[in-house]
């Protein structure tokens, strides 16, 4: 039979273990926000890069049979 000290003791434990994970899961999170934002930063250039580039293209060369045929 479990004294009720050693269920509390239990209790405590258990506790502060997952205060730890948490913190430990809030902390990856916040890490993986980080990188999220800087992808998202990379794609909004990368996408003004191509617009302008898709601007200062040529205008697309119409597909045409080889004179061997």
């Amino acid at each position: 039979m479990t004294l009720p000290q050693d269920r509390l003791t239990t209790l405590e434990i258990q506790c502060a273990e997952q205060e730890k994970t948490i913190e430990e899961l809030s902390g990856q999170i916040a890490e993986q926000w980080g990188v999220i934002e800087k992808m998202r930063k990379s794609l909004d250039v990368l996408n003004e890069r191509f617009s302008a580039l898709e601007e200062h293209a040529g205008p697309d060369t119409p597909v045409t049979r080889p004179p061997h045929y």
